[in-house]
């Protein structure tokens, strides 16, 4: 049964075969990078990940006699973390091969580690600009932001008593997964020992997208969006996959409209992946830093299709020399010299993609504040109201960040794109669903669909399948063949059945195909794809 038309369908394409709570830190688990541990994913069978990882434990050390340690896990996002510091890098690499070959493990990987994404502060200049960059005053003559809307900053924590913040935190600001407490609160305010150990990065990131605004202090943030706070960096600026996956999915399961992550640098990781897919299924907008390796290919997590990857701009709107670049770029935004809020209660300049990030989070606050819209709904409209400032796609995705426009567009009607910029699109959407059954883990189904709109700028897959199974969603555009496990352009495999893929100007020159797997166990299951114009 297909709720728009027909062009869902079974096909006969070769290749098809048989048409919450907070996972805290755990006690005597230091703080920071873990580079000795390995992150084991479970796929669902309806059985507890710990229970399920104990046995698996067991086996292991039988068959290796290499002693492992279970030092966490995360029963939502279905991993464990096995210390492996006992054990030399050879036995590392034994051990890793032996746990991917054990029932129920999707994935064996390393704990990598990821850093906050600023660059050396160059002197201060001017005042602060990048609010009247984006257009913020005129998105103001509407609204100033709404409470109601909430942005989680996952990073080195927030000082939530500073006075252009404490207005717009929540309550209960936070959690702390390095230390494993609820007080979100930075550890080092300043760097006493001149060792660099100071949590300054996520008191900064927060300012931008959300310090008080017209509360006749300070600087203006974007919008006055609630904040909370996700403490996953250390004093060093620096965390494990594990942490800060556990805050993303966290702050998807407080209701987080937007999850700004302005760090990178890890690597493409399951675990990491899998987080930030969770939010994205929950509702969450995940806004990610392309990274400041100066042209070089975009960062991770900002890479991956669920995160909207934003570069950085110079006050002239030129592209800032350290953003890294390409086809994952989705929007631009001032990174360079943004003035903001400092952990000694003043304000203070520094710049990178970490900057420009919490300025397109600010902005989707501020247009939630105006418009009623889901995460997928709100990604196409910033990208359809944002500004064309003559840069390349690689470089400013579909252009520079505009709240005015944001704010005063209504969805779907195009517009915005003031200075000349490309509209990037209607901001019309179209959706049509399929419903099947697989019944084991050598059973899939293979779909064909035909496009819509002739130029649609972004297509949304969405698999919801059965809580006691792991089903995975694959996706490939341009060649009409069925995707398969082994063949395809794009993937989503979580260890449960809730899968979603983002592909941003898709090729319609053929159906795009579309499989959908079961890795382990059977059930019903309903696969959603959505076209933006």
């Amino acid at each position: 049964m297909f709720d728009r038309r027909t062009f869902l369908r079974l096909s006969g394409l070769a290749g098809a075969v048989g048409l919450t709570g907070v996972a805290s830190a755990t006690p005597g688990r230091s703080p920071g990078p873990k580079e000795d541990e390995l992150l084991v994913g479970i796929s669902a069978d309806g059985k507890h990940v710990e229970k399920r990882a104990q046995k698996i434990k067991r086996k292991i050390e039988k068959k290796t006699n290499i002693e492992v340690d279970l030092r966490h896990h995360n029963e939502e996002l279905r991993y464990v973390a096995f210390d492996t510091s006992e054990a030399s890098e050879k036995n590392r690499r034994k051990l890793k091969k032996r746990l991917e070959k054990q029932d129920k493990v999707k994935y064996v990987e390393r704990n990598a580690t990821y850093q906050s994404l600023q660059v050396p502060n160059d002197p201060r200049f001017g005042d602060q600009y990048a609010d009247q960059q984006v257009n913020a005053p005129e998105a103001w003559d509407t609204t100033f932001g709404d409470s109601g809307v909430t942005i989680a900053v996952v990073d080195q924590g927030v000082k939530y008593d500073h006075p252009d913040l404490d207005g717009n935190m929540a309550s209960n600001p936070g959690y702390d997964f390095v230390d494993g407490d609820s007080d979100p609160y930075p550890d080092e305010l300043t760097d006493q020992n001149g060792d660099g150990e100071a949590e300054i990065h996520g008191t900064h990131v927060a300012g931008i997208a959300a310090a008080e605004v017209d509360n006749g202090e300070g600087v203006s943030g974007i919008g006055n969006s609630t904040i909370i706070s996700g403490r996953a960096l250390s004093e060093t600026g620096s965390g494990s996959t594990a942490d800060i996956a556990d805050a993303i999915q966290w702050a998807a399961d407080q209701g987080a409209d937007v999850i700004n992550l302005s760090l990178g640098g890890g690597g493409s990781t399951s675990t990491m992946q899998n987080a930030v897919s969770y939010a994205t299924n929950q509702g969450s907008l995940v806004v990610a830093a392309a990274g400041n390796d100066y042209g070089q290919p975009v960062s991770y997590p900002a890479a991956y299709s669920e995160c909207l990857a934003v570069s950085a701009l110079d006050p002239d709107e030129s592209l800032a020399n350290y953003s890294n670049v390409g086809s994952e770029i989705e929007l631009a935004a001032p990174g360079t010299n943004v003035l903001s809020t400092w952990t000694d209660d003043g304000y203070e300049k520094i710049s990178g993609t970490s900057m420009a990030t919490p300025v397109v989070a600010g902005v989707a606050g501020l247009t939630l504040a105006a418009h009623d819209l889901t995460n997928a709904e709100l990604r196409s409209h910033l990208k359809a109201t944002a500004v064309d400032v003559g840069l390349s796609s690689d470089e400013q995705g579909s252009g520079r960040v505009d709240a005015g426009n944001a704010v005063t567009t209504t969805p779907g009607s195009g517009g915005g794109g003031d200075d000349g910029g490309d509209d990037g699109g209607s901001g019309d959407s179209t959706s049509s669903s399929a419903s099947g059954s697989l019944s084991s883990s050598y059973d899939s189904q293979c779909y064909s669909y035909g496009f819509e709109y002739s130029s649609p700028s972004q297509v949304v897959l969405e698999l919801s399948g059965p809580s006691s199974a792991d089903f995975d969603l694959y996706a490939s555009e341009g060649s009409g063949s069925c995707p398969t496990t082994s063949s395809y352009d794009y993937r989503s495999w979580t260890a449960n059945s809730q899968e979603s893929i983002t592909i941003d100007d898709p090729d319609t020159s053929t159906d795009l195909t579309v499989l959908v797997d079961s890795y382990s166990g059977g059930g019903s299951y309903t696969v959603t794809i959505t076209e933006f114009q």
